[in-house]
């Protein structure tokens, strides 16, 4: 028995805006990062300070939609049936 799937609730536009407006922004930022008028350590300095902070906030993202799935009702009853087998299941019984 499996439990039904919550449909998106995301549209196609807003996945599509939303890649590319990170997309354009970062572009953006990379593209003034090259062009400053900078010595080259300092430019990757800022290169690296970006790629950081792309990294982080995919990160953050994902904590964020892990920490708010393990809350809704619908795990939260599938873990406590997986308890509750886990408690009834006797290693010694055969299976015969």
């Amino acid at each position: 028995m499996s439990a039904p799937t919550a449909p998106s609730k995301t549209t196609a536009a807003f996945f599509f805006q939303a890649g590319l407006a990170f997309a354009v922004s970062f572009v953006g930022t990379l593209a003034g990062i090259i062009w400053l008028p900078i010595d080259t350590w300092q430019r990757g300095f800022l290169g690296m300070s970006l790629l950081f902070l792309v990294t982080s906030t995919f990160t953050l993202a994902k904590v964020i939609r892990d920490q708010q799935e393990s809350s809704t009702v619908r795990v939260r009853m599938d873990e406590a049936r997986l308890d509750k087998l886990i408690a009834e299941h006797d290693p010694f019984k055969s299976a015969a």
